[in-house]
């Protein structure tokens, strides 16, 4: 009796053990992320500092809840147990067709470049996030710095961001740009402000501020700020939660900007058939909100739509379709976790009047910049959708089809990619996001 006693002890214990041992998160991200930052919040491992990249030699499975035999890029081990809320959410198949690329280094010395916008004639302006914009010919000279550029709060991840040319710029001259606006008291915020480029590149002048989100905060990190015209009038603004709480947790609350995309005219007006136009206590510039650092946006090429993705906490960067008026969920709900290992809130992936992601990552990619390809040189490409990942330093190519994402092939760049975008000669162009940055193009391999 005490040897059969002893037997099922030792294996109830054998078995306690073994519980314990799969519960474990894979690896010492959590760690590694913690001590790279300097003490902030984790999330800027992958948003402003170098994080090696994910695992990406363990075996996993596809969790599309689609024919699981077929070959997924991501087989390192996912960051939570959440389950997709349908089929494919996650984890695409590889796509059969591909394309054969390089990289070419098209220019460098840049410190931490944010953004790359294409002028009519083929030359780039580039900002640098220390509060620099640069020209940069199509053949990859570049400009000292162009004078009449506002003050930046260029501490951690802030600085001078997003740069878009206005539709009309061949006459106007006018340009957008994103950048972290300091306030006395050490505060800070995402501000828009639209100036006239100076016809030798050399300058920015009638700098005028046409937006700020607010509140204004003391946190340095998840400024969003991507800008994307809806029309010739109109633009979107991606605006972040401002990173860890209690100031995330406005982006549940519409009364305010945090967290959210707003939607506004290129004079700074409020379009009247903006969602929360006729609410009293709304922000009437909101577009749509429960956002936590949307880095990467674009609009459809075809349907006009505006696809976004943002940044998850440890696992669940979510690509999703902002519509009007709509509630994106975070912090209530996210598939992923906070950074040492339990879960946001209440842990929850859905929840009623919230939507879903159309597609998640778990683990991470970080991404920053996204592009519809439309050229010809990549035929094959034409239609996807291409997202940088800072994490990975990779390109992520997603083939959409309905409004869904049925396949995602990686692209190594081996740089972190902070912004993409297509240029005029049907070449993808990046800008990396490093000390010694660098504009870089995917080009076909010579067969």
């Amino acid at each position: 009796m005490r040897i059969t006693s002893l037997i099922v002890t030792l294996l109830l214990l054998a078995g306690c053990n073994a519980a314990q041992t799969g519960s474990e998160p894979a690896g010492s991200t959590v760690a590694e992320a913690e001590a790279s930052t300097n003490g902030t919040d984790a999330a800027s491992a992958d948003e402003t500092t170098d994080r090696p990249p994910a695992n990406e030699t363990q075996t996993g499975s596809d969790t599309s809840g689609e024919d699981s035999a077929r070959e997924t890029e991501e087989t390192a081990p996912p960051e939570t147990d959440y389950a997709p809320a349908f089929p494919g959410q996650t984890r695409a198949p590889k796509p059969a067709d591909t394309e054969d690329w390089v990289t070419e280094t098209l220019a460098r010395g840049l410190e931490h470049p944010w953004a790359i916008e294409f002028l009519p004639d083929g030359s780039m302006l580039v900002t640098e996030r220390p509060g620099r914009l640069r020209h940069i010919a199509a053949d990859g000279v570049v400009s000292d710095p162009l004078s009449g550029v506002p003050e930046v709060d260029a501490r951690n991840q802030g600085g001078l961001l997003d740069i878009a040319i206005a539709p009309d710029f061949e006459s106007s001259r006018t340009v957008f740009f994103t950048f972290s606006e300091p306030h006395d008291g050490g505060t800070n915020n995402t501000a828009v402000a639209r100036a006239r480029l100076s016809n030798d590149h050399r300058a920015v002048d009638n700098v005028e501020v046409i937006f700020s989100q607010y509140p204004s905060v003391g946190s340095t990190g998840h400024y969003g700020s991507r800008i994307v015209f809806e029309n010739e009038n109109t633009i979107w603004v991606s605006l972040g939660d401002r990173q860890g709480d209690p100031v995330r947790k406005n982006a549940q609350d519409p009364t305010n900007t945090i967290g959210t995309v707003v939607r506004i005219h290129t004079d700074g007006s409020i379009p009247q058939d903006n969602p929360f136009v006729d609410h009293v206590e709304n922000a009437p510039e909101i577009w749509s909100y429960g956002h936590r650092n949307v880095q990467a946006a674009a609009k459809h090429p075809e349907t006009g739509e505006l696809w976004t993705v943002e940044h998850g906490p440890r696992g669940g960067d979510e690509l999703n379709q902002p519509q009007a008026g709509k509630n994106y969920g975070w912090p209530t709900v996210s598939y992923g976790i906070e950074y040492r290992g339990d879960a946001v809130y209440d842990g929850m992936t859905e929840a009623e009047g919230m939507e879903q992601p159309v597609y998640y990552w778990d683990p991470v990619i970080a991404p920053s910049g996204m592009t519809f390809y439309t050229g010809e040189a990549f035929p094959a490409w034409q239609g996807d959708v291409f997202v940088g990942g800072l994490r990975t330093q990779r390109l992520s190519r997603l083939v959409m089809k309905d409004g869904r994402v049925i396949g995602e092939e990686w692209l190594e760049i081996g740089h972190r990619v902070r912004d993409v975008v297509e240029g005029p000669d049907g070449a993808l162009y990046l800008v990396t996001d490093e000390p010694d940055g660098r504009v870089m193009r995917v080009v076909p391999a010579e067969s």
